[in-house]
């Protein structure tokens, strides 16, 4: 009799190989990031319309530190010489205070290289941002009755950009934390950063809640020294993380009204903005992992969102005629100008320097995973189950930055994300880190590393723009 040779598993793949396939991933980044770079500042030498002074990031070239730079390297510190391992043993409940506090210094410090007023507190008082418009605002019913009519420019009383750019649910966020007191850019700074921060705490509890508590603890670091944080603090699109996270952790983690709830903050998500359409396949992905009870939340998840449409809706806003006009506006501005060749492309550089180069690596070893497990659920079952057992047996840990890949892609082929992705894209760029879970034990303290190292880097040598 003779034997059948198989096909090695991770498990039987040495280590040493395993990692250089890890290094020439890392080497690709490095090579797309280095290509954006020299094609952008070659493009920006011919006034080719990019609009980007550091391209593929929206900045400018200024080497500089602050005051918040010892901050960041000890908050960087400690989270690497201690923060892997402590993750691993800590109790669940002060994990996640000690992971969000951690998360809420790393993007401060971030936010303070620049200073406080150029860093935090003025970062969304220019005339583009919705600070500009609250104001503006004196009767909510009236601006939300007529907000689809001032989307266009050049008109009058046509908003600012963003407010422009987004559903009127961002203007509400900063006219409602006006009406309460918190006016000005201090408060809407650190508005962003502590919703933000969140993120840090809604997708651990997202991956224990679907049954993945280990990969839960060895993502958290992850989240924590996120380089995303550097726009985190402070742009609207941080706190449009947290919201969306927030959500999607609903819907994990209990039952019919635990999951009506996450529907309206998807809901009110949706008119936070138009990309966040989106996040339904995140949404249907967090719904399928939880097997069978998933079908109840479903239902309850729809109902909260279609609250939110209806309320909206009868407000004077609806969504899809909103989508439209700012489909127009947007090629009102740069966007007509900004060449499509180049930014379908340099975006997915911009993100790697927004998620940080574990995303390579990560999806490499989750993608793999996967593979594993759809080849398992085929076998001698009809097609439906097989998608069901594939999603399933992956776990959230391959669903979830699938779920988030596709929905960057499909961001990135439609045209309507031309730049700016580095915090556009952080709703998106949080979920995809979870497959760092699958990184061998041995090495996340270096990819760790390499995330902080990003991070200040990027900080510390460009002036962003929120």
């Amino acid at each position: 009799m003779t034997s059948t040779p198989t096909r090695p598993t991770a498990r039987s793949v040495p280590p040493a190989r395993r990692g250089r396939a890890d290094l020439v991933v890392l080497t690709v980044e490095v090579a797309l990031v280095a290509a954006a770079v020299a094609v952008g500042a070659l493009l920006n030498a011919r006034d080719a319309g990019l609009h980007a002074d550091a391209a593929p990031l929206y900045a400018t070239w200024q080497p500089h530190v602050g005051w918040g730079t010892p901050a960041a390297v000890l908050v960087a510190a400690v989270v690497l010489s201690r923060g892997v391992r402590w993750a691993q043993v800590a109790p669940w409940g002060r994990l996640l205070a000690v992971g969000y506090l951690a998360a809420v210094a790393w993007t401060l410090s971030l936010a303070l290289v620049d200073g406080w007023s150029a860093g935090l507190t003025e970062r969304l008082t220019p005339q583009a941002e919705y600070l500009h418009e609250v104001p503006r605002v004196t009767d909510v019913a009236t601006m939300l009755a007529g907000f689809t009519g001032r989307i266009l420019d050049f008109q009058p009383g046509s908003w600012s950009t963003h407010t422009a750019g987004h559903p009127p649910g961002a203007l509400l966020v900063f006219v409602g934390l006006d009406r309460v007191g918190l006016g000005g850019g201090a408060a809407a700074g650190l508005a962003c950063v502590l919703v933000g921060a969140t993120v840090a705490v809604s997708v651990p509890v997202t991956l224990r809640a679907l049954g993945a508590a280990e990969a839960a603890r060895a993502v958290l670091p992850f989240l924590v020294l996120l380089p995303g944080a550097v726009w985190v603090g402070a742009s609207a699109d941080g706190l449009f993380a947290g919201v969306v996270a927030a959500g999607l952790a609903l819907l994990a983690a209990g039952g019919r009204w635990v999951a009506t709830v996450g529907g309206l903050v998807l809901g009110f998500a949706l008119h936070l903005s138009y990309g966040f359409a989106l996040v339904a396949l995140l949404a249907v992905a967090v719904l399928a992992l939880r097997g069978r009870p998933g079908w109840g939340a479903l239902a309850a998840a729809i109902a909260g969102v279609a609250v939110v449409v209806a309320a909206f809706t009868a407000a004077g806003f609806w969504w899809w005629d909103g989508y439209h006009l700012v489909v127009e506006r947007y090629y009102q501005g740069w966007a007509a100008d900004r060449p499509y060749g180049y930014w379908v492309w340099a975006n997915l550089a911009a993100l790697l320097l927004s998620a940080g180069p574990v995303v390579g690596p990560a999806l490499r070893h989750a993608s793999r995973a996967a593979t594993r497990s759809a080849r398992a659920a085929f076998v001698g079952r009809p097609w439906p189950a097989v998608v069901v057992g594939a999603v399933r047996g992956a776990g959230p840990t391959t669903v979830l930055p699938a779920a988030a890949a596709l929905a960057v892609l499909a961001a990135d082929l439609s045209g309507l994300s031309k730049a700016e992705v580095e915090r556009i894209w952080l709703p998106f760029a949080v979920w995809l880190l979870v497959a760092a879970a699958h990184l061998p034990a041995s090495t996340r303290r270096w990819w760790l590393g390499g995330q902080a190292i990003t991070a200040l880097a990027v900080n510390h040598l460009l002036w962003t723009v929120s």
